[in-house]
């Protein structure tokens, strides 16, 4: 049996409320935050690097079908996770409140870290080559240089794995920011 740091039965149920925690952190978001002009200039380019990564890894993932190494996947073995935790970081400093940013950080702690578990043990049951792969890349921090795979940047893995419509919740997450700091007249 495998080894959780988080319980298995936890692990399963969070795992089920991702998706719906994702509109409790929105409604959240939506009433603490108290941006500014500048805690916008600030926060919108941590979020977009975020953005970039997990587009970069959304190109590169081809979900249980092979074991993805190359891209930033060679670097670290969560990027859309890692991409995740900036682009909360970049609009919780847009959103100016230490409450989102405690939101934000105490749903990645709570929910995405046990997710992470149960998606490692699923792909170490899928393939057998992953226990190499997690030796010599870290589960979230980067390292560089990493592992050097030859597979590159898909178009068409980032339509299939549909990350476009991370880049449409941020559009419409800056827009709200924008229009409360009162930028829109």
């Amino acid at each position: 049996m495998p080894n959780y740091r988080f319980p298995k039965p936890y692990a399963d149920a969070v795992a089920r409320l991702r998706v719906p925690s994702g509109f409790l952190l929105l409604i959240a978001f939506a009433w603490l935050s108290r941006p500014s002009e500048h805690s916008l200039f600030r926060g919108i380019p941590l979020s977009l690097c975020g953005l970039a990564l997990r587009a970069w890894a959304a190109g590169h993932l081809a979900k249980n079908q092979r074991l993805v190494d190359s891209g930033p996947y060679s670097h670290t073995r969560n990027p859309l996770y890692l991409g995740t935790l900036l682009t909360a970081m970049g609009l919780a400093v847009a959103a100016q409140s230490w409450w989102v940013g405690g939101i934000f950080a105490a749903v990645f702690v709570l929910v995405y870290l046990p997710v992470m578990e149960l998606e490692e043990q699923h792909l170490r049951q899928l393939f057998p080559a992953y226990n190499a792969y997690a030796d010599a890349v870290p589960l979230l921090i980067p390292r560089f240089p990493g592992i050097r795979a030859e597979t590159r940047f898909s178009k068409a893995l980032y339509m299939r794995n549909e990350e476009y419509q991370a880049l449409i919740g941020f559009l419409l997450g800056v827009a709200y920011l924008w229009w409360r700091s009162g930028n829109v007249t």
